[in-house]
């Protein structure tokens, strides 16, 4: 046996050859840095709903007011890909810190807009500056860290997507009622800036530049349909009926781009997203929980407030506080899990359980009802919080241990989008199953003057406590009855999460990082 190939077996140095060290971890600050970035781009996709009556009030243009969120949600999930693999061949850190000063260049424009037009050309560009955020903290953990030690990180980041989520709406609130809408999006500067600083000078990455073009071909494509299928989620079953002409020809459109995308990524040198990532039955499972899990946790926090404000009369904010046990639930499961498996435990078992409780605890709300006491409803939320928290955390920990240390940035791009899609997506079909079951309520009990209501546009709660008595029996049991239909929907989506967990092997996880592996 020659030296070379001695010190391949058994690690050693060859003789003359200098070996780096393996880099040392990083500091809890460069991690705090990391998350940082993580809470701007979710917190940014839904602090903006409650200023959204003060910024129409403003700036005018009410007939575009969807327009502010859509283009956000658009370019974030267009840009997310693309993101990843600049990161993967240009440089992780330095991709990462570009997205943030996308981002923050973005904000400042959002706060200084004089027209809803300016608004939402500007909101589509901090959306591009996001799509780099989420996939950049992702793929920079990944490769800093081995999945078998990065457990706990990524159960923070379990922790900080529901917190943002529900607290996005009650801090977006709070600044426009005591400061102006504008300080929405002027909040996001000084976050952005320490996140910069402390992932500028505490994160310290080997310089790696690869020889390759972007795919922009593929690039194009993957816009073209998520932007087919986007528009899908945003205006099926509201501007335009589900089998309109309008919607089947977004959906061919969609169909068309994507397949051809997926030819196109067969044989680009650097596709986008590799096509190998999903020979490995992990990964492609992990992808399925991303996308489903998206879809239930959206739906969930989207259409409990309905019920709570309509038919047990609260505030916004306390819609939205009386949804912490959701919150809470996803929180502890994910911490729990993430320090289990960060002590050696097994993870294949968690998204099992996940799958199982989480379709009992949609299956629990059909329980709720008109007359269901308030802290009831707001408690039984818990048991769904705590399946989807099993579902989160092992499907990205299945991500980071399957993908290649070149692909980590490709590999987080992937997970990202699918969850931004799957969330689109069920928010919208979960929506029109709401919207059609409280339409035919409604429709029985009040005839045409029922229609008319659940059609239009002005019906809210200040509204309904100035309608006669039988009007707002009827508008609770349509909101009732359309939530239920919301959590049969859900229930499925977790009963499909359970069968995806049953397929997945328990694969050891990496114990080196990308970093070394790089070196």
């Amino acid at each position: 046996m020659n030296q070379r190939t001695e010190a391949a077996v058994t690690g050693a140095a060859e003789p003359g050859i200098h070996h780096p060290p393996d880099p040392a971890p990083p500091s809890r600050l460069a991690i705090l840095g990391l998350l940082l970035g993580i809470i701007l781009a979710t917190l940014d996709g839904t602090v903006v709903g409650t200023a959204l009556p003060v910024i129409v009030g403003d700036l005018g243009g009410i007939s575009h007011l969807s327009w502010v969120v859509t283009a956000y949600l658009l370019t974030t999930a267009v840009a997310t890909p693309i993101w990843g693999k600049l990161g993967d061949l240009y440089g992780r850190k330095g991709s990462y810190l570009a997205s943030i000063a996308l981002f923050l260049v973005s904000s400042v424009l959002c706060g200084l807009a004089q027209d809803m037009g300016q608004l939402i050309a500007f909101r589509a560009l901090q959306g591009l500056g996001a799509g780099g955020l989420f996939v950049g903290a992702l793929a920079l953990l990944g490769t800093l860290l081995p999945p078998a030690q990065a457990g706990r990180s990524q159960s923070m980041i379990g922790v900080l997507l529901p917190m943002a989520m529900i607290g996005g709406p009650l801090l977006g609130g709070f600044l426009t009622d005591q400061l102006d809408w504008r300080w929405v999006f002027y909040v996001n500067v000084p976050v952005g800036a320490a996140a910069l600083l402390i992932v500028g000078h505490r994160i310290r990455l080997p310089a790696v530049r690869t020889r390759a073009r972007i795919d922009y071909r593929g690039a194009a494509l993957l816009t073209t349909g998520i932007l087919a299928l986007t528009l899908i989620g945003t205006l099926g079953g509201t501007a335009y009926g589900w089998a309109s002409p309008q919607i089947a020809g977004l959906a061919a459109l969609s169909v068309a781009a994507l397949g051809w995308f997926v030819r196109v990524e067969r044989r680009a040198p650097e596709p986008l997203i590799p096509p190998r990532l999903f020979r490995d039955r992990n990964f492609t499972l992990a992808q399925v929980l991303s996308f489903l899990v998206g879809a239930a946790m959206l739906a969930a926090a989207s259409y409990l407030p309905q019920y709570m404000q309509f038919v047990r009369g609260v505030s916004s904010t306390e819609s939205g506080l009386l949804l912490l046990p959701l919150m809470l639930g996803m929180m502890g499961a994910q911490l729990f899990i993430g320090r289990a498996v960060g002590n050696g435990g097994g993870y294949r078992g968690y998204p099992l359980a996940g799958g199982a409780v989480a379709t009992a605890g949609a299956l629990a709300l059909l329980m709720v009802g008109a007359d269901t006491p308030t802290a009831v409803t707001s408690a039984l939320t818990l048991v769904l919080g705590v399946g989807l928290g099993c579902l989160m955390q092992p499907s990205m920990l299945l991500t980071m241990n399957s993908a290649e240390p070149r692909d980590m940035g490709a590999a987080s791009g992937t997970t990202t989008l699918l969850r931004t899609i799957g969330g689109s997506l069920g928010v919208a079909v979960l929506g029109s199953v709401y919207t059609s079951r409280m339409t035919a309520t409604l429709t029985d009990r009040l005839g045409r003057t029922g229609e008319r209501l659940a059609g239009g546009r002005d019906l809210t709660p200040a509204v309904l406590r100035a309608l006669p008595e039988p009007v707002r029996d009827a508008v609770r049991a349509g909101v009732t009855g359309g939530l239920h239909g919301v959590m049969l929907g859900t229930a499925a989506l977790c009963a499909v999460t359970f069968a995806a967990a049953c397929l997945i092997r328990e694969v050891p996880l990496r114990t080196t990082s990308g970093a070394a592996a790089d070196q």
